[in-house]
């Protein structure tokens, strides 16, 4: 909620350009995500995978942090986060599929797929496109 009074400068165009089947894959795969989530899992294999949940996900409020305490401009919001591209879309794909993995869930596994293609692909064009 805080992200929406604080959007970077140009967003707004980038959002207007949004390719409409990532858009729909994204919003099918948050809703999925959470669903999948909610139900039980199989006992899970190796603490480790609920190690790097946890991991992208203090990574991704790193970004956050990084960006709020920014000039919130595009290059900002889409500035790497040491090797990691696009950190905004890469790290709660990634924590999503790892948590699928830790959970043994092929469920939230394939959602997180399909959250994945819509989430980094509308971001990647926005990179792409403010260069």
């Amino acid at each position: 909620m805080l992200w929406t009074k604080v959007r970077p400068k140009g967003y707004d165009k980038l959002e207007q350009q949004e390719n409409h089947v990532l858009v729909a894959l994204e919003r099918i795969g948050q809703v999925a995500m959470s669903v999948c989530a909610l139900f039980e899992s199989n006992p899970p294999r190796s603490w480790l995978w609920l190690v790097v949940v946890f991991g992208c996900m203090g990574l991704y409020e790193l970004y956050w942090i990084r960006y709020f305490r920014s000039h919130h401009t595009l290059q900002d919001f889409y500035r790497d986060l040491g090797m990691i591209p696009i950190p905004g879309a890469v790290l709660p794909v990634a924590a999503g599929f790892s948590l699928a993995v830790y959970g043994r869930n092929p469920f939230l596994l394939g959602a997180a797929l399909v959250f994945g293609i819509g989430h980094v692909g509308i971001h990647w064009r926005h990179r792409q496109e403010r260069k």
